[in-house]
């Protein structure tokens, strides 16, 4: 969790939250119980950034307020919020709460933002308390008028902070905390429970704020928290529906219909055989090929070659390769940004913006949007990829990648890097 204000050193510190459950029969709190996440604030895009593929959470920052009187917004929140759900993944939300110190300033901010959710209900909003003046009661205050607006409510805090600024102990049986500690700032990929911050009633675990080489907060699910706001804990089926929840709904949906060369998809960690009925070894699971042909219910990767079932594959929509589209397009009964987008080889964001709209803008049936010019995709270097594996993946040359990069030498490439392609 970090502040808009701050930068390399909240990075470098990530944060802890403190969640409280609601009794939900409905929604087993136990099918995501060591599920790995993250926590985004602005630092991490439009739509987020993953660690790796078998993470299942993200809790984007809404906004906050950093003197408990103003608030700020958080432009990135509500495009954090339908990417995650686009990808099948748990969203939910945070507040940055710095100087709240009374009953009238945490009313004042709540009713700011909690009619700007844009996760279902049910779904984890927490207060992230970590800096400046706090007080008990008024944090309880606000942890129980979350609850009362039908979210989780989640107490946000390092526990050395949380022990001297709050009585911990009172708020931790009301609330499962979510505390963080960090052996050092190496990347950590798994939690390492020697440096578990023991204390009653923690929920979630921030185990790293280096979860990968750029940085980035990694958090574990002790309890299955993570699944309310979720029937069964599927992302797809949200007790709720916001707008962003929505937008995120059309996407997912929209990648599992269609699919067509030009795409990259991800092999499930879950697929078992090939199409020919072999293994498919382990070593190929969970990373990117091109789609060069399709048959039927058979999908065959670029790279390997090799045929599997469309059922043992995820698209990765925004990875289509750019096609030139051109002249306008009129609005159809049933159209959504997403399937316009997609029609013509484009981003839905790129789309919107270049007919001076976002994709929270309303579509009738008769508009017409300007869809001429050439898209183009940018995919981020992962730590261990070289330009060969990722021109396998993405099925464009190498050649390619170094002249619309200016990349002079082709095997000098960073973490964090960002191609187009």
């Amino acid at each position: 969790m970090k502040n808009r204000k701050n930068n390399v050193l909240k990075c470098a510190l990530g944060a802890i939250f403190c969640i409280t459950a609601l009794s939900l029969s409905t929604i087993p709190v136990s099918a995501a119980k060591g599920d790995q996440g993250v926590d985004w604030a602005r630092y991490q895009g439009t739509t987020g950034k993953w660690g790796y593929a078998h993470d299942k959470f993200a809790i984007c920052q809404i906004g906050g307020t950093t003197d408990g009187w103003n608030t700020y917004d958080q432009s990135t929140y509500r495009t954090q919020v339908a990417a995650t759900i686009a990808m099948g993944r748990r969203a939910h939300t945070y507040i940055w709460w710095q100087n709240v110190t009374t009953h009238q300033q945490a009313d004042k901010v709540l009713d700011y933002f909690l009619s700007r959710v844009q996760t279902p209900k049910q779904s984890i909003v927490a207060l992230d308390v970590e800096s400046g003046q706090q007080s008990t009661s008024t944090v309880d205050y606000a942890l129980n008028r979350i609850k009362q607006a039908g979210y989780t409510p989640v107490l946000y805090g390092y526990k050395s902070y949380l022990v001297t600024h709050v009585d911990l102990a009172s708020l931790a049986k009301k609330y499962p905390l979510w505390l963080a500690e960090y052996p050092d700032y190496n990347v950590t990929t798994k939690p390492n429970y020697n440096f578990f911050p023991s204390y009653d009633n923690i929920g979630i675990f921030q185990f790293t704020s280096t979860y990968v080489a750029s940085g980035l907060d990694g958090d574990v699910d002790l309890t299955g928290i993570t699944d309310n706001g979720y029937h069964n804990g599927d992302a797809s089926k949200p007790v709720s529906k916001p707008q962003a929840v929505k937008q995120g709904i059309v996407a997912d949906n929209t990648s599992k219909q269609d699919i067509s060369t030009g795409y990259t998809v991800k092999v499930n960690f879950s697929a078992k055989r090939w199409a020919s009925g072999q293994a498919i070894p382990s070593w190929v699971k969970g990373r990117m090929y091109p789609v060069v042909q399709t048959n039927g219910d058979k999908v065959l990767l670029g790279g390997i070659m090799s045929w599997i079932k469309r059922s043992d594959v995820e698209i990765l929509q925004t990875a289509k390769q750019a096609t030139q589209t051109s002249g306008t397009y009129t609005v159809q009964s049933g159209d959504s940004w997403w399937s316009i987008a997609n029609r013509h080889g484009m981003s839905m964001y790129t789309l919107a913006a270049r007919n001076g709209r976002t994709i929270y803008s309303m579509l009738h049936p008769g508009d017409r949007l300007t869809i001429s010019g050439q898209t183009s995709h940018v995919y981020t270097v992962k730590s261990g990829d070289t330009l060969s594996s990722i021109s396998a993946r993405l099925g464009v040359s190498v050649g390619t990648l170094t002249t619309r990069n200016h990349i002079s030498n082709p095997n000098l490439i960073f973490v964090g890097q960002r191609l187009s392609y």
